[in-house]
């Protein structure tokens, strides 16, 4: 299964997969909502993932499903993509507007330090790190850079994700 796996992630489809998925979404649901989770181990460092469709670094999060509350999709969304089972979360930093896409998407950002790891397969997730605050990735998403440094670095709060 492993290697199905990563026999997958090299091909050119998840890319593909995830473009088709957003164009019919963006039809389909023209309202989303989702969430993303900045996760912190002991040491302070941040947990970041690497999506097998898209480039750079992000935080753990996805979608929120129909009748599931946005912790509940912060939850599941991190044990799916990072192995992480979230046992409780510190707190909501934020709802944001993401218009960039050609549709009406927000997401909410939370934070959590208690939690598990549990060891999880992804088509989805390429890679899953933990990183020194001070030494994120040079590639991470510009959304990303601007959450760590509200959240890191006091910048100001911005409105838009």
């Amino acid at each position: 299964m492993d290697r199905l796996i990563r026999a997958f992630r090299a091909t050119p489809l998840p890319g593909l997969v995830w473009r088709a998925r957003q164009g019919w979404l963006g039809l389909a649901r023209p309202f989303r909502l989702g969430v993303r989770i900045l996760v912190t181990d002991e040491a302070g460092r941040v947990l970041l993932v690497r999506h097998s469709y898209r480039p750079g670094w992000h935080f753990p999060g996805g979608g929120v499903k129909r009748w599931e509350t946005l912790a509940d999709a912060a939850i599941r969304e991190t044990a799916e993509e990072a192995g992480v089972r979230i046992r409780r979360l510190d707190r909501l930093v934020g709802v944001y507007a993401n218009f960039a896409i050609g549709y009406c998407d927000h997401v909410a950002l939370f934070t959590a330090s208690d939690w598990q790891a549990e060891p999880a397969e992804s088509l989805e997730v390429s890679e899953a790190q933990f990183f020194e605050s001070d030494r994120i990735p040079s590639d991470v998403s510009p959304p990303t850079r601007r959450r760590l440094d509200e959240v890191f670095g006091g910048a100001a709060v911005a409105l838009h994700w």
